[in-house]
């Protein structure tokens, strides 16, 4: 598989942990908190959990603190629902948003006025996932090339992995069923891999080119403003968004 690689992506959310970081932390436990909740403390018998972990461990969220999480979920007096987003961005972007909100009105709303504000419109459920693959996606750190090509698709298909991309420099990047992410990157792990993130994600069947500058910087306003709502966990986007130059 090609032609998914989102490594501007993981460098931007890593900019964005590095920046606020305590924003990043409770986006996560909230997502943690529900799904302790509904399908139990223990990660072993709840794969979404399971997951979650992983995200929380790859962004470095503390062991304590997830500890604790999985300690107060079933105390949590707090009632959040989740519920994804679809739209359209500048230049006709497919947009997906996943959140968790205590108040969906509040959260239409900020999202309505996201997507207004930076040329975009809200749509209905449907009106953009027909776009994507929902799959799981693990990024491994490959600087300089440091694991081996065919080890690695060894290891993957050994783990219960579906596929994987080696064309990138910097990371690998290894797909598998939803439910399987968390178990193929705990083997993986056992294996002495170190993976950036793994994620059931949204992968964009086609991406979307934006030529016109003023057009580009609407797109990575209206990203930006997700990144900043507390009720937004997860976007996905078919904008085929230009690599920034690495600072020295």
């Amino acid at each position: 598989m090609s032609g998914h690689s989102k490594w501007a992506n993981i460098k931007r959310k890593k900019e964005k942990t590095d920046g606020a970081r305590a924003k990043i932390f409770t986006k996560i436990g909230r997502e943690i908190t529900v799904a302790a909740r509904e399908g139990g403390a223990d990660p072993a018998n709840n794969s979404k959990l399971a997951t979650l972990i992983a995200k929380a461990k790859a962004n470095n969220v503390p062991n304590d603190n997830i500890e604790r999480l999985l300690k107060k979920a079933g105390d949590s007096k707090e009632d959040y629902e989740e519920i994804t987003y679809e739209g359209y961005g500048p230049s006709g972007v497919a947009v997906i948003v996943e959140t968790l909100t205590d108040n969906r009105n509040r959260t239409a709303g900020d999202l309505r006025h996201y997507f207004d504000k930076c040329g975009g419109n809200l749509g209905q459920n449907g009106s953009v996932s027909f776009l994507f693959e929902k799959k799981g996606v693990i990024v491994i750190d490959n600087e300089e090339g440091k694991y081996d090509e065919e080890k690695v698709m060894d290891d993957c298909f050994e783990c219960g992995a579906a596929d994987y991309d080696y064309s990138s420099d910097d990371v690998i990047e290894i797909y598998t069923e939803p439910n399987d992410v968390a178990k193929v990157a705990g083997a993986l792990e056992q294996m002495g891999y170190t993976y950036d993130s793994a994620e059931v994600e949204y992968i964009p069947m086609t991406k979307v080119k934006i030529d016109d500058e003023e057009l580009a910087q609407k797109m990575e306003k209206l990203l930006d403003m997700f990144d900043d709502n507390d009720d937004v966990q997860n976007v996905y986007h078919n904008w085929d968004q230009p690599e920034e130059p690495d600072e020295d």
